[in-house]
């Protein structure tokens, strides 16, 4: 399942020249990928519900063309790696037609403590009906 999240570009979210800071992108990714667990029928809050947070564990982005104040984007999430304890999530950011940054993230299930620990059975399934192959 791929969705696409829009985003309207706010001017705090723009550095001096004009443009997206970089930094700006990662609330982004969480944006869609909170998004894209709520259209499954997970809600984010019913993970930690359960004791259970998906942890960042690495972050990879490729910037190619700056967003400014005023553009809407939209970003394109999906899972495309899954295990008993980790999973992956690829995005790209578009405006209209235009690719401006592609990326993912990596994601550890941890239990309340901190711990590493496997992804309930329900909620692998559940993952696992929805992921995709790495290719977009």
């Amino acid at each position: 399942m791929t969705i696409r999240v829009p985003v309207k570009v706010r001017y705090a979210e723009t550095d001096a020249m004009g443009v997206v800071h970089h930094s700006r992108y990662v609330p982004w990714l969480e944006l869609a990928r909170v998004e894209w667990l709520e259209r499954l029928g997970l809600p984010y809050t019913e993970v930690e519900a359960q004791g259970l947070a998906f942890a960042v564990v690495e972050i990879n982005l490729k910037y190619r063309v700056p967003a400014r104040f005023g553009d809407t984007v939209e970003v394109e999430v999906r899972l495309s790696e899954l295990s008993s304890r980790g999973l992956r999530f690829d995005y790209r950011v578009w405006r209209d037609e235009t690719l401006l940054v592609e990326g993912y993230s990596r994601h550890l299930c941890q239990s309340r403590e901190g711990r590493a620990t496997r992804i309930p059975p329900e909620i692998l399934g559940q993952l696992e009906a929805h992921r995709e192959s790495r290719e977009i």
